[in-house]
């Protein structure tokens, strides 16, 4: 109730259809409801653990510790939201054109002849995708090129979205439909081959969250159509992750299909449980946490230390701090399980899980209290910047971002923000001006 209520405002059209309020509400409902009574009913936990002696108990005792954390997120949101709209900005980013499509160009040119590159050194497209396969760590250092080459279908976007804007033919259903289709395609090509579900999911919501703001409103009909593509190619591309090409095989064969999630472990029930949700892990964590008679140390934010470190390249930093990746490993399987490099848990834990491996159980609370006034600060961007303001355009990775903390850990989000984030805002500040608002309806 708590969470859903907030589904049910925007399944009624009382909240935008990219308000973060209800996309957090939608994907809350699943999390925190759906999802925990779905791995009872499927019999879903996660493998190679000794389990507790009946998961129920602790999926029980992780919903009530969320009650106390979303009533937290629920007073923080609204306090900032309310304070950030009677406060409304003075400072408009506005669009210069010009400056903004030579922008576009060179930046279009540069990245695309980055990514050739990338492709160049693997062997080609074929030598790029067994590079993944195999894993091999061929991609070991390509970080930051990956942030600068992989964003050439995000700049494509915004250019077509700004010349778009005021030209009805290029605004129709029709149009809309194939330059999505496209930049579907494209994101596949930046990226997406290397095994990245979340660098093509997270574009398609970029995607379709700017053509929202900018070129007209979509309905929202369309959403039980995304979600069933969303579920659909998620299973599809876990199949692609654990078994590279032999998908195109399994797409066209149901019974190698089945075959190969069996073999894989990415079946329909792995998407929607373990990618859409958290519910068995962090019931698991909190069972360790209460139960393991002092053998887990808590890490007192080593895990978000880690993950700032990460933005030294190793080569200058051999030795920088493991990210979740130690306590993680140590809560799952006791203290001293962890060996760099020969044994680690690759497990994500999400917000509460991630916090209650730093403070334990009783920071819950205050973690959500803290999502709360990130996502309230956003929703308040929403009604505080003036249709006509540049940074519309990437208030849809924002909403994202939201998305990203409640499932991620903060190697995932601070990964996200900067990968995602970092080339689009500095399109968009290089590309304009920033006025006054009074100024700027002078000007209008």
């Amino acid at each position: 109730i708590i969470i859903g209520v907030d589904a049910v405002d925007w399944l009624c059209g009382r909240l935008d259809m990219f308000d973060p309020f209800g996309v957090i509400g939608l994907l809350g409902f699943h999390f925190f409801f759906l999802a925990p009574l779905l791995h009872v009913y499927w019999d879903y936990w996660m493998s190679y653990i000794t389990p507790p002696p009946d998961w129920r108990d602790w999926l029980g005792a992780m919903a009530a510790l969320n009650v106390f954390g979303l009533i937290a997120y629920r007073f923080s949101r609204v306090w900032i939201a309310r304070n950030i709209v009677h406060q409304r900005v003075s400072i408009v980013w506005d669009l210069n054109r010009a400056r903004f499509y030579v922008v576009v160009i060179v930046a279009l040119l540069a990245t695309a002849a980055l990514q050739v590159w990338v492709y160049a050194t693997q062997g080609g497209v074929w030598g790029y995708i067994q590079a993944y396969v195999e894993g091999t760590g061929a991609f070991e250092g390509y970080g930051w090129i990956f942030m600068f080459s992989e964003s050439f279908p995000t700049i494509a976007l915004f250019g077509y979205v700004v010349y778009a804007r005021d030209k009805n033919r290029y605004k129709s259903w029709v149009a809309i439909f194939f330059v999505i289709v496209i930049f579907f395609v494209l994101k596949l090509f930046f990226g997406g081959l290397r095994g990245s579900r979340s660098n093509t999911v997270w574009g398609l919501f970029l995607a379709a969250g700017v053509i929202h703001f900018w070129i007209r409103p979509l309905p929202r009909k369309i959403v039980p159509v995304a979600l069933v593509f969303l579920v659909v190619f998620m299973y599809i591309y876990g199949i692609y992750k654990g078994a590279g090409l032999d998908v195109i095989e399994a797409i066209n064969d149901r019974e190698y299909r089945a075959e190969l999630s069996y073999r894989t472990g990415r079946t329909i029930d792995v998407s929607i449980l373990a990618d859409l949700g958290r519910g068995d892990i962090q019931a698991f964590i909190l069972y360790r946490m209460l139960t393991n008679q002092g053998d887990y140390q808590y890490s007192l934010g080593r895990t978000y230390v880690g993950a700032v470190s990460l933005l030294i390249p190793r080569s200058l930093w051999p030795d920088r701090p493991p990210t979740k990746v130690k306590e993680g490993t140590e809560a799952q399987y006791g203290a001293g399980s962890y060996i760099p490099g020969i044994w680690s848990s690759s497990r994500v834990y999400g917000l509460a899980g991630e916090t209650m491996l730093n403070f334990s159980p009783l920071a819950v609370p205050v973690a959500f209290a803290l999502f709360g006034l990130i996502v309230g600060c956003i929703r308040g961007y929403l009604t505080s910047w003036y249709p006509m303001d540049i940074r519309r355009l990437v208030f849809p990775l924002l909403v994202n971002f939201c998305f990203v903390i409640l499932v991620g850990d903060s190697d995932n989000v601070l990964f996200f923000l900067i990968k995602n984030g970092s080339v689009p805002f500095m399109i968009l500040y290089i590309s304009s001006v920033r006025i006054n608002y009074q100024k700027c309806v002078n000007l209008n």
